[in-house]
């Protein structure tokens, strides 16, 4: 199937400054999509080449125009109020909205092609005519999905799970208890709950931008960092807690940053307040207070570097299968070929 693929963002590193969290997981989305002998082509800007200098080998297809595909993906883009709803060419003007609009109105109204709208940031409107429409499909990367639509993971490389060493990364020196990276971006209650109190006793680091920050003078604020230092940050914290805005929490949308973090042995603490918080992590990692966080650092402390240690986070790396890559690349063929069986049946029929 040739599949038209929009999505803002990068495949690569990209640039420091920029809120794509993607980059942790589309590229392996899009080459084990490539492996199953789809043919991909990204119909927005490759700004991997125009902003990040980096063609990745020209190893992917951009095309700025309206190639023919058999169906359209869209990682879905909504109105930022300054950047994407301004006039083209002004300045700190993007064009991903208007770009959308436009794909959306030649695929999927004037041709009526199979149209799958990831709604990766939960923006969509309950009322939005894409959630009626037979030929479009809408996915959400949650567990509790809203009615009518698929549960799409963020994905997750099993070879990557296969490969994790539970005993060499329990072993790793960690001068942090206490890491995270990650933007403000509607955090400050689980923040103020959970971080900020254990903060105040811990050896920690707070990774990505953060603009609102006076209440916290005890925490130390790194800023943005390149998308590849993540790991190292990771790499240094015995732990991070797993801060989800209200939307994400309570209908179970995880994050990348849990498989970003145990896959460097960073153990994540996740609040009760999760909705299917015991299918992320172990019930022994799940707080409901700050208090919660600074015993199980404690703990941690204890144990680190022992068996207990790495029996620990071998637990959390066997809760990351439920992102398997496998299985939500099946999830999306599966949800294309439904759709591509009901426009054939539609065109038949008319």
């Amino acid at each position: 199937m040739k599949i038209g693929y929009s999505f803002w963002g990068f495949l690569g590193n990209g640039v420091t400054d920029t809120p794509d969290g993607g980059r942790s997981h589309r590229r392996p989305f899009i080459d084990a999509l490539l492996g199953r002998g789809h043919d991909i082509v990204f119909l927005q800007a490759d700004r991997d080449r125009l902003e990040a200098g980096d063609n990745l080998g020209n190893a992917y297809t951009f095309d700025s125009g309206y190639p023919g595909i058999d169906a359209l993906f869209l990682e879905w883009r909504w109105a930022i109020t300054g950047r994407n709803t301004t006039v083209c060419g002004t300045e700190g003007h993007t064009c991903d909205l208007h770009r959308q609009a436009q794909l959306i109105n030649h695929y999927t109204v004037r041709h009526q092609t199979p149209t799958v709208i990831w709604d990766k940031d939960r923006t969509l409107r309950a009322e939005s005519v894409w959630r009626r429409t037979a030929h479009t499909a809408v996915c959400e990367a949650a567990l509790a999905s809203s009615q009518g639509a698929w549960s799409l993971l963020f994905p997750v490389a099993e070879d990557l799970l296969d490969h994790a060493d539970p005993v060499a990364l329990a072993a790793q020196p960690r001068d942090l208890a206490l890491g995270y990276v990650g933007n403000q971006y509607d955090r400050d209650e689980p923040f103020d709950r959970y971080f900020a109190p254990a903060a105040a006793r811990v050896e920690h680091l707070v990774a990505g931008k953060w603009t609102k920050t006076d209440r916290w003078p005890h925490v130390h604020f790194l800023g943005r960092i390149p998308f590849e230092a993540a790991a190292g940050v990771y790499g240094r914290s015995l732990a991070t807690i797993l801060m989800l805005p209200d939307r994400y929490a309570g209908v179970g949308q995880m994050t990348q940053r849990i498989f970003e973090a145990v896959l460097a042995g960073c153990v994540p603490l996740a609040p009760a307040d999760i909705g299917f918080v015991d299918r992320f992590v172990p019930e022994e990692l799940i707080v409901h207070s700050g208090r919660d966080v600074i015993e199980r650092l404690s703990y941690l402390r204890q144990v680190a570097g022992t068996q207990q240690h790495a029996e620990l986070i071998a637990a959390c790396v066997d809760r990351l299968r439920l992102f398997g890559l496998s299985k939500q690349v099946d999830t999306l063929e599966s949800v294309l070929q439904g759709l591509v069986g009901t426009t054939a049946t539609e065109r038949g029929a008319a």
